[in-house]
């Protein structure tokens, strides 16, 4: 059995001894490959470290997290650009908008939204998309822009049935982490009305820990027990949801 974890963010643990035990706890439960999406420049080098540390098992994405769109988001995105050119990256992310702290810079970042789906476009690579309390101003932008080369993943969804039939009819697939086995999230229900051919998993680790573990840190390894709780909606083994899954990111990053 293999795991993806499609979406985490690992690298903030930069203690070698921590850092290690972290992998082999993810190993130990067979999340045998990563996905790790940077936020700002900032973190660049941190995800860069870890990829090339456990180049086996983490791949590398890069992007401008909204909420990182500040006035010289411009400079910082032509920064991050500018580290693609030493690295090799399976996608562009986490990009979006997030309108839930602060809507001070939404024209920035749906105008950093849209740069960085041309670049995508141009690299022929998928994005992963952040998205808090913007479902329609994302939507509205992803239908725009929409061609044979837009793909990529909803990272952490959290909506409604409605929003995810809209999501996957744009062909993109639905990042399912933490939140669905939380007891009164409603996602549970709109997972278990999901083809596992439209999801992908994630942790989102150090973020949204998944129950038992609610509460403290997340990190990867945790990845079983989402894949376990969407095995038990479906009524199926977690191999099966394993092997969907991942295959569905092999589809997607091309590796």
């Amino acid at each position: 059995m293999v795991l993806t974890d499609t979406h985490t963010h690992l690298y903030y643990e930069t203690i070698a001894d921590k850092r290690a035990a972290l992998m082999e706890r993810c190993l130990g439960n067979n999340i045998n490959r990563l996905f790790l999406p940077n936020v700002d420049m900032a973190s660049v080098p941190l995800m860069f470290d870890l990829v090339h540390a456990y180049p086996e098992q983490c791949f590398a994405m890069l992007g401008l997290h909204p909420c990182s769109v500040k006035e010289n988001w411009q400079q910082e995105l032509n920064d991050i650009r500018d580290a693609h050119q030493q690295n090799k990256i399976y996608a562009i992310g986490e990009i979006g908008i997030d309108l839930y702290w602060d809507k001070t810079h939404l024209k920035e970042q749906i105008e950093a939204f849209r740069q960085q789906i041309d670049w995508a476009k141009s690299l022929q690579l998928p994005i992963v998309i952040h998205c808090r309390d913007a479902f329609n101003e994302v939507y509205e932008v992803l239908q725009q822009e929409q061609d044979e080369n837009l793909r990529g993943i909803f990272h952490c969804f959290t909506g409604t049935l409605e929003q995810a039939h809209k999501i996957t009819d744009l062909g993109f697939y639905l990042g399912i982490g933490g939140v669905v086995t939380y007891k009164n999230s409603g996602l549970d229900k709109v997972v278990a009305e999901i083809d596992l051919k439209h999801i992908v998993l994630e942790t989102d680790s150090p973020y949204l820990t998944p129950v038992p573990y609610r509460g403290k840190p997340n990190e990867s390894s945790y990845l079983i027990y989402i894949a376990e709780k969407v095995a038990d909606l479906h009524q199926t083994a977690v191999e099966t949801v394993a092997g969907i899954t991942t295959e569905n990111s092999r589809q997607l990053f091309g590796i």
